[in-house]
């Protein structure tokens, strides 16, 4: 149970964070918890691919983070 309390909280970080460095308004705290989530497992799976490797919860939050920036110029290329 405090894994998962865990994983939403970095995953609400990243999404706050990757919201302020694309110069976004951000998307509420739910919108950020939902887009931080996704960053994790999207950074997760990209860190893989490029065979990088980060660990603890630093490691854990800028992979986070990475994944949630890709996410949301994504997300926001595919709304204009």
């Amino acid at each position: 149970m405090f894994g998962w309390l865990w994983f939403l909280l970095i995953g609400l970080v990243a999404g706050w964070l990757a919201g302020h460095i694309t110069r976004g308004k951000g998307f509420g705290l739910v919108g950020d918890l939902v887009v931080g989530v996704v960053g994790a497992f999207f950074g997760g799976f990209l860190f893989d691919v490029l065979g990088l490797y980060a660990t603890g919860t630093i490691g854990s939050v800028i992979t986070a983070t990475a994944g949630a920036i890709v996410f949301l110029v994504v997300v926001r290329f595919l709304k204009r």
